[in-house]
C-alpha cells in the first residue's frame, strides 16, 4: 500500500533569536511505502498509518527548530529538527492501516503524529503515545487538540500539581487568552480563586472577563510600569503567577508574590526570539519571600491524563468550561499559523484542520 503524502518542514535552521517567517517553511511531497517502511525498519511490521485530521500548532516548536537551543538535549520531545524532516506535533486523525493489534482501520486516535497529510506512527516510543478516542462522545473532535489535550493537560497538570492551589488564592495568568492560559484561569475559577490575566488588545481582554469569568484582566500592552500595575489589581499580594511570557512580567510578579508563592514556569514566549528580554527576578524578594519558581513539561503529569480527560469533560458537558479554538484549514496553512501565534493573532488554541470534512 502507498498513499501520495505532504509535509511541512524546514527550509533552514533559525538563528537563537529570529523570529520565524512563512519563507522559513516549505511544503513537501512523498510517497509512504508501507512495504519499503516495515521491511527496513527493526520494529518488524508494527505500526499504524493515520490520516490526520487536526494537528496541533505550538509555540514551544520554534526552539526545535533553532540552531542551537538548551533545550535539545532536555527530553526526547526537544530534540532540534533538521531542514527536510517532517515536523511531528500533537494531532489526531483516523486509521487507514495497522498491523498493531490496539488499532483498528478507522478508530479514531490522538498522538504525536506530524505536520502533514499521513503519519506512519512506528517504534515502542512513538505507539505509547496514540492512543483510541471514544467517537461516540457529544463534544467536537477538535477538543481532543485542544481543552482535552496535550495543551489542556498542560494548564491542568501545571495549575494543580506546580501551582499547589487553595480556595481564595490570588491567581495571576500571562498570556491568558492563549491555549494554556485561559484553561488555567478557567481551572482557577472553578477552584474559588481570585483570577487576574494579561492579554494583548482589548478584544482578548474584554473575552477573558465577560466570557470566561476572569475577576479582572489587562492589556500588557498600555501599561508602562507593570509592577504597578499588578499591585493595582493584586492590593494583597499574588499566590500563583502561572508564567507563559518570562521577561520583565515574571519581574513584575515576582515583586508582587506573597509569602510562599509559586511561579509556574509553563512558557516564555516573549524570550523566544529576542533574548535580550531574559527575565531576571529580584532574588531578594525569591529568597525572603521564600518563593518557588518551578518548570515543568507536559510529559510530568502524563500519569493524570485520564482523571485529567475526565473532569475536564464533564466540566465542558455542564457548560462550567469553555473551549477556545481559532482553527485554519489545510496544510498548507501551517507556516502562517504557526507564525501568526508570535504575533499575538491567535485566541485560545490553534490548531489547522488538514482534512475539510
Amino acid at each position: 500500500m502507498e498513499v501520495r503524502n505532504r509535509y511541512v518542514t524546514l527550509k533552514h535552521q533559525l538563528d537563537e533569536d529570529q523570529e520565524p517567517k512563512e519563507s522559513d517553511f516549505e511544503l513537501k511531497d512523498s510517497i509512504i511505502s508501507l512495504e519499503a517502511s516495515t521491511k527496513s525498519s527493526s520494529n518488524n511490521n508494527n505500526y499504524v498509518l493515520v490520516q490526520n485530521l487536526y494537528v496541533s500548532i505550538d509555540p514551544y516548536q520554534i526552539n526545535r527548530m533553532k540552531k542551537q537551543s538548551s533545550s535539545h538535549k532536555a527530553i526526547n520531545f526537544s530534540f532540534a529538527l533538521s531542514p527536510g524532516q517532517v515536523i511531528d506535533a500533537y494531532g489526531v486523525g483516523r486509521v487507514v492501516a495497522s498491523t498493531n493489534p490496539g488499532f483498528e482501520k478507522d478508530d479514531l486516535v490522538a498522538g504525536l503524529v506530524g505536520w502533514e497529510d499521513y503519519s506512519l506512527v512506528q517504534g515502542e516510543f512513538m505507539l505509547s503515545f496514540l492512543r483510541k478516542i471514544d467517537n461516540t462522545t457529544e463534544l467536537p473532535l477538535s477538543h481532543q487538540v485542544g481543552i482535552l489535550g496535550l495543551s489542556g493537560l498542560t494548564a491542568y497538570g501545571g495549575f494543580y500539581n506546580v501551582g499547589r492551589p487553595k480556595k481564595g488564592d490570588k491567581v495571576f495568568v500571562s498570556a491568558a487568552s492563549g491555549s494554556v492560559g485561559n484553561l488555567v484561569g478557567q481551572y482557577a475559577k472553578l477552584l474559588g480563586c481570585y483570577v487576574v490575566g494579561s492579554a494583548g488588545t482589548k478584544q482578548k481582554v474584554d473575552m477573558l472577563k465577560d466570557k470566561l469569568g476572569f475577576d479582572e484582566a489587562f492589556n500588557y500592552k498600555e501599561e508602562s510600569d507593570l509592577t504597578s500595575t499588578l499591585q493595582k489589581y493584586f492590593p494583597d499580594g499574588i499566590d500563583i503567577y502561572f508564567d507563559n511570557v518570562g521577561s520583565e512580567t515574571l519581574e513584575a510578579a515576582v515583586s508582587n508574590m506573597n509569602m510562599f508563592g509559586r511561579v509556574v514556569a509553563c512558557g516564555v514566549i516573549s524570550e523566544y526570539t529576542d533574548g535580550k528580554k531574559r527575565a531576571a527576578p529580584n532574588m531578594i524578594d525569591v529568597i525572603y519571600k521564600r518563593i518557588t519558581i518551578q518548570g515543568f513539561l507536559t510529559p510530568d503529569h502524563m500519569k493524570d491524563f485520564a482523571e485529567f480527560t475526565t473532569v475536564t469533560s464533564d466540566y465542558l458537558k455542564h457548560g462550567k468550561m469553555h473551549a477556545l479554538e481559532d482553527i485554519s484549514v489545510g496544510i498548507e496553512s501551517i507556516p502562517s499559523a504557526f507564525v501568526g501565534i508570535f504575533r499575538g493573532k491567535n485566541i485560545g488554541k490553534k490548531m489547522v484542520q488538514i482534512v475539510e470534512n
